[in-house]
């Protein structure tokens, strides 16, 4: 099980490394995540340059595609053939965004009729595409899911590790990088993120 995490120039940090990281720590149950970028190095809104581990073109073999944000969302859709590179098919994938990432979900049509999650700052650039965005950290309806906030990125892996290995496993997961005696919470905060987040899934 294949996990592309897309990454663009321009790219912030927390959103692609967080979750692609909590992911591969999945490594033994078959579920791995690759850092997958439409050029062979990008740089992050902090400078900080990163070698992509699978071309652009390995979202068509994913599993599951994770399209992260950063500080150029409104260049990657606004050139065409960037986005031509994105063949997602929702029916056999888990397709998830985060925060400006949703723009791209947005340019794709996949947010067609239903809302979604991303931050403050991208939130206007959302609605001026019809999408309504709300005020949570979580939002999937069936194969499609956002997270709006850095650290909602936790969410949107633990949402792909649920489905994917099951509920166990993300708890597994979220449990073992908590803050040292905010186990419980911090588990049972993802959990329920993505439990109320999952309306579809009920």
């Amino acid at each position: 099980m294949q996990v592309a995490v897309v990454t663009f120039d321009g790219f912030n940090e927390l959103d692609s490394f967080i979750a692609s990281a909590l992911i591969n720590r999945c490594r033994k149950d078959g579920l791995e995540a690759f850092i997958t970028t439409p050029t062979p190095v990008v740089t992050s809104m902090n400078g900080v340059e990163v070698t992509g581990q699978r071309p652009m073109e390995f979202v068509t073999e994913a599993d599951v595609v994770l399209i992260g944000s950063g500080v150029k969302a409104r260049e990657v859709v606004a050139d065409d053939l960037l986005i031509s590179r994105l063949p997602l098919d929702p029916s056999r994938q888990l397709i998830g965004a985060q925060c400006s990432g949703a723009l791209v979900l947005a340019r794709l049509g996949l947010l067609d009729g239903m809302p979604a999650c991303t931050d403050m700052k991208s939130r206007p650039f959302v609605e001026a595409r019809n999408v309504t965005v709300l005020d949570a950290p979580f939002h999937a309806e069936g194969n499609i899911a956002t997270a709006g906030g850095c650290l909602a990125s936790q969410y949107l892996a633990t949402w792909v590790i649920t489905r994917m290995l099951g509920e166990d496993a993300a708890r597994d997961v979220i449990d073992y990088v908590a803050p040292v005696g905010e186990n419980q919470e911090t588990v049972e905060r993802a959990m329920r993120a993505v439990h109320t987040g999952a309306v579809a899934l009920r």
